[in-house]
Formats: structure tokens, sequence, C-alpha cells
């Protein structure tokens, strides 16, 4: 059954502080591995990182794996390393007013986590933070989701799209594709939002927040009744 409105919502730096969750992995390998095997480590996870499209944390600690000679102290350190990761307290990194701001949408439309991602971490980092029970489960994970929306109108049909995103990049390659049907929005938080030659990116978001937990004040009545005309009246509705 189509939904006249759905809520896609990206993950990190937008319902969770995604740049917190990164320096505290730096801190952490300095602290269990020096500055030397640290910077190692992020060599790897950038030459993967563009090998794969997206970043992949645990992949990367598993490349790193292999240059650790085996049987050394620095071997038993990587297993801590890796439930670093598994069971860091991602809940304790969303943004303030998430899970409101999630339940004040759910009374105008459907709302789908729509993230990019690996297919351990990005699902585990969903379940501790609570998202995934915040938005029943509906949740969508790919390697780049601005060429999958095919399958993101298969799985959630709707007659308008609302995309909430901290990557300039990202809103304005789905709003050329999926046009007056889609409605974006971005929150000015973390370290691609802020970027000025990103938030330059044609076309510009519909509208632009501060934090993401001003959407949990605003009336999104005019989604769903005047979805093209929303841009011009940006600051009526805030």
């Amino acid at each position: 059954m189509t939904a006249e409105l759905v809520f896609l919502l990206d993950v990190d730096n937008t319902l969770l502080d995604g740049d917190r969750f990164v320096s505290d992995l730096h801190d952490h390998l300095r602290s269990e591995f020096g500055v030397a095997c640290a910077q190692r480590y992020w060599t790897v996870f950038d030459g993967l990182r563009e090998e794969l499209g997206y970043v992949d944390y645990l992949g990367a600690l598993q490349r790193y794996r292999l240059d650790i000679e085996a049987g050394s102290t620095d071997e038993q350190r990587l297993l801590r390393l890796s439930s670093f990761l598994i069971d860091y307290p991602f809940a304790d990194r969303l943004y303030p007013r998430v899970l409101e701001v999630i339940a004040h949408l759910g009374r105008f439309g459907l709302t789908v986590i729509l993230s990019d991602g690996d297919v351990v971490l990005q699902p585990r980092k969903l379940q501790r933070s609570g998202l995934w029970d915040a938005v029943g489960g509906r949740v969508l994970v790919y390697v780049h989701k601005e060429t999958m929306l095919d399958a993101v109108q298969r799985h959630y049909p709707a007659r308008h799209y609302v995309m909430v995103d901290d990557k300039p990049r990202i809103l304005s390659a789905m709003k050329m594709i999926w046009r007056n049907r889609l409605t974006t929005i971005l929150p000015r938080q973390g370290h691609y939002a802020l970027d000025p030659e990103t938030v330059a990116i044609d076309p510009t978001a519909d509208i632009t927040i501060e934090r993401i937990g001003e959407l949990a004040d605003l009336d999104l009545t005019a989604l769903m009744a005047r979805p093209v005309d929303l841009k011009p009246n940006t600051q009526e509705m805030l």
C-alpha cells in the first residue's frame, strides 16, 4: 500500500554524533597501540573506504590484523578493539531529542532509516542506539543509498518522501532524481554539513535546521498538503 508520506532518516551525524564516535576511536587506538600503529589503522581504513565506497571499521581491523605478527601482544589487543567497536555505547551518542523527533515524524508519516554502511557494525549501531526499535525495524542500509531509490520505493512506496541527511551531496543527488516528490532537510551537524564547499552544492536543501531536535517542534502538515511549495515558506514552518 502506498503511503502518503515517508520520512527517510540518515544516521551518522544526523541522528547520532558520528564525529564523536570517530574521535573516541582515535583516542582508543592511540591509547592501546600507540600513535604509529593507530596511524597505520587509519591508513588501512582510508584505503578500504576508497575501495568499497563506504566506511568499514571492522573490515579495516581485519586487514590491519594481517600486518601484525602472530603471537604478539598487539594481536591480543586487537580482540579488545573489536569489542570496543561492537559494544560501543551508541545510545549515549544520540543527539538531544532524537527519539522525540522520530515519534513526532511518525504522527505525520512512516519513519524509515536509510543509511550507508557495512552489514555488521551499522545494524549493530542501530540496535544498540535504540534507533532500530524507534522506527519499528524499518531499516535500509546500502553502499550508496542515493543510487538505490528504486529499491527504497519498492520497500516503502509513497506519494511524497522527506530525506533528512547531514550530507548536502546526498540530498542534492536524491533531489535530482525524485525532484518534487522529495523534500530535503539538512541539519547543520557534523563536518560534512559545516563544510562551506559541500553546503554550496546545487540544488541546496529545501529546509535547513541547526539541530535535529528542531524537527520535534515543526508543524509538518504542509508536507502532506503542499510538498512542491515548501521552499519559499521554510521560515514560516520553522
